[in-house]
């Protein structure tokens, strides 16, 4: 998955605010301190791999140098250790001028201090904030406080499914609400099939779902002043509600209770599973043999009705930003940059590549994102998507919630009884551990 890593680290905002105000600007591997005519730039990894995306950017950054005279240095880094390195430069020092962030991190590196904030003058140097979709700049910064970044790359989930599984079950079109996938779940999962994947050890992506349902279900998670609200009614039958789907429903193989990042795809290109919730996955059914004629993709399940605000939310807000380090030495290439990388032209050129949705509305217009797949992720952010909370501690939330439904899969996957009680009291431990 391309968006949020947060949960590698626990106590991310205790370590971040202790270094507040420290940040990149500088390279060991030569930054702007060499010349003011040289950037480096830390790139999440948005392709198959590493080596796919340095193919794709150095073409586009080439063209930058040549438009600026400004060099830039790239190191595209996984996701996996992309928090870490962030953290560890902004305790060095010795960090990137411009980074990419998964957009949920951007509060809790926002409370240090670290990113150059995007006020209206910022704002206004690459072109103006109305270019962006709002819910985009939405998940840049904490409510009420410039923007710590600036969007990049949109993503949203949506409902894949296996064409040829539905028809083998007599289902002639995707489930528009969880009941209904939970009937035709039951009418798949039989003779060593299944039909749902999941990820049970992999952290974010529980936080992504029960997100989700937890709006869906009346709740936030955080209350307005951001205090954690993780056993209200909602939060815990949104949460009941994402495990019952393996402990009541017997839709989901139990051995996705253990799967890691990206096990539910590789079971879905197989023809393990028929339905998978995920982010812009094309491009990875492609790389695992898949034909776009195999598979077939809608909105995410509402409770009941059709998605929209509000309690029909079916997405998260998922994607990246681009940030400036605040002490870098030359801010004024930084946002140069900053203003090629969203510029119309790139931002068609790089969101068509990647798979993702544009967040400058007029790249939305090409024609490329009108592919039934991205169109679905389009409407999704435009009309019934939620940034995940935009608070300091959004990280720890990752990890103690993310951990408290992996261990309740374990509990379903061990056909431990999985009840209204033992899914609050997993959530009021996830609960205590944030005020720690």
């Amino acid at each position: 998955m391309r968006t949020i890593r947060a949960a590698a680290a626990v106590a991310v905002v205790s370590a971040l605010t202790a270094i507040a105000g420290c940040g990149g600007g500088s390279s060991s591997e030569g930054g702007s301190n060499e010349s003011p005519k040289t950037l480096t730039y830390w790139a999440s990894n948005q392709g198959p791999n590493i080596e796919a995306d340095k193919k794709i950017l150095t073409p586009e950054l080439k063209k930058f140098e040549e438009q600026t005279g400004i060099k830039v240095k790239l190191e595209v880094i996984p996701w996996s250790d992309l928090l870490n390195r962030i953290l560890a430069a902004t305790t060095s020092g010795q960090g990137p001028d411009v980074l990419n962030i998964g957009n949920t991190w951007s509060a809790s590196l926002q409370a240090t201090g670290a990113l150059l904030p995007w006020d209206q003058k910022n704002f206004d140097a690459i072109g103006g904030r109305d270019r962006f979709v709002d819910s985009a700049v939405a998940s840049a910064g904490a409510e009420g406080q410039d923007p710590a970044a600036v969007p990049l790359y949109s993503l949203a989930y949506a409902l894949y499914y296996n064409k040829k599984m539905f028809a083998d079950a007599g289902i002639s079109q995707p489930p528009a609400t969880w009941d209904e996938l939970v009937a035709d779940g039951k009418k798949i999962s039989k003779d060593g099939k299944w039909a749902l994947g999941a990820e049970g050890g992999n952290l974010s992506n529980n936080i992504h779902q029960v997100f989700v349902l937890g709006k869906q279900h009346g709740a936030d998670f955080f209350d307005k002043s951001g205090k954690p609200t993780f056993t209200s009614d909602g939060a815990v039958a949104a949460v009941k509600q994402y495990v019952d789907f393996m402990a009541k429903d017997k839709i989901i193989a139990p051995g996705n209770a253990e799967y890691a990042q990206n096990q539910s795809l590789q079971d879905f290109a197989k023809g393990k599973t028929a339905m998978v919730l995920w982010q812009a996955a094309a491009s990875t059914f492609a790389s695992q043999g898949m034909k776009p004629e195999d598979w077939g993709v809608a909105p995410v399940p509402v409770q009941s009705g059709t998605p929209g605000a509000g309690q029909n939310t079916n997405s998260m807000v998922a994607g990246i930003n681009i940030a400036v380090f605040k002490n870098t030495k030359n801010v004024d290439g930084a946002k140069k940059f900053v203003k090629f990388m969203t510029s119309d032209e790139e931002q068609t050129l790089l969101n068509k590549t990647f798979g993702a949705i544009p967040p400058v509305k007029a790249a939305q217009e090409d024609p490329a994102f009108e592919a039934p797949d991205l169109k679905v992720l389009r409407d999704t952010l435009a009309t019934s998507a939620a940034p995940l909370p935009q608070v300091a501690n959004e990280s720890q939330f990752e990890t103690t919630v993310g951990t408290a439904v992996k261990d309740l899969w374990a509990d379903a996957a061990a056909g431990k009884p999985v009840t209204t009680e033992s899914v609050k009291a997993a959530l009021t431990k996830a609960q205590q551990q944030m005020a720690q």
